[in-house]
C-alpha cells in the first residue's frame, strides 16, 4: 500500500487478488460466454456496440436516479398522500429498470480479465442485496409499514453506495468493460491526458 492511498482502493485491491472468489466466477462466467456466442446480436446489443460504448453505465443511472427521487421524497416533510404515492411508484419504477442494467452489466462481466471478474462478482452480489431490499421495502409500503419499508430504502442505498464504488473502481482502474466489446478499439496516438503528463 502506497503512503497515499485510499484506505477503501487498498481493500478493492485485496478483492482483485481474492481467489476465493473464482469458484463463483468459474460457474457462472462460462454460461454467460455460452448464452452470449449463441446470440451474437444480443450480445452486441448488451455490450452497447450500436452506442459505440458500453450500455451497462448508461443505464445504472436509470434506476439510481429513480431511487434516489424516492428517497428524496420519503425524506421530505409535508405533501401528504401525493408525495408518498410518488415515493412509491419512483421506488417500482427503479425495481423494473434494474433489470437491463443488470443484463448488460452480466455481459460485460463475463468478457472481462480475471481480477476485474472478482471485484464484479462482489459488485453483483451487492447489486442483488440492494435489489432484494428495494423490493422489500416496496412491498411493506404496499403492507401498510411505510415506516419499516422506507428504513429498509435507506439501507438499500447504502448499500448501492457500496456496489457503486467498486463499479467505479472496474471502471475507472481496472478499464472495465473491455472496449473491444463495445466497438473498435480506441485509435492510436490519443493525446494524452494532463494526468498522463503528471504520472
Amino acid at each position: 500500500m502506497h503512503a497515499d492511498e485510499s484506505p477503501l482502493l487498498t481493500a478493492t485491491r485485496r478483492l482483485e487478488r481474492a481467489t476465493a472468489l473464482d469458484e463463483a466466477v468459474d460457474r457462472v462466467q462460462p454460461v454467460v460466454l455460452k448464452a452470449l456466442r449463441t446470440s451474437p446480436r444480443l450480445a452486441s446489443l448488451l455490450h452497447g456496440r450500436p452506442l459505440g460504448h458500453a450500455a451497462h453505465p448508461l443505464l445504472t443511472d436509470v434506476p439510481i436516479g429513480f431511487w434516489a427521487s424516492a428517497t428524496v421524497l420519503d425524506l421530505t416533510p409535508g405533501g401528504g398522500d401525493g408525495r408518498r404515492r410518488a415515493a412509491d411508484r419512483l421506488l417500482g419504477l427503479g425495481i423494473l429498470a434494474a433489470v437491463p442494467a443488470a443484463v448488460t452489466g452480466l455481459a460485460d462481466w463475463a468478457v472481462s480479465d480475471r481480477r476485474t471478474l472478482r471485484v464484479g462478482t462482489v459488485h453483483g452480489f451487492l447489486n442483488n442485496v440492494a435489489l432484494g431490499l428495494y423490493g422489500t421495502s416496496w412491498l411493506l409500503r404496499r403492507g401498510g409499514r411505510r415506516g419499516l419499508g422506507v428504513a429498509v430504502a435507506l439501507g438499500a442505498g447504502g448499500v448501492l453506495g457500496a456496489s457503486g464504488y467498486l463499479g467505479g473502481h472496474m471502471a475507472s482502474r481496472l478499464g472495465s468493460p473491455p472496449t473491444s466489446a463495445s466497438g473498435p478499439a480506441e485509435p492510436e496516438g490519443r493525446e494524452g491526458t494532463a494526468a498522463d503528463a503528471t504520472a
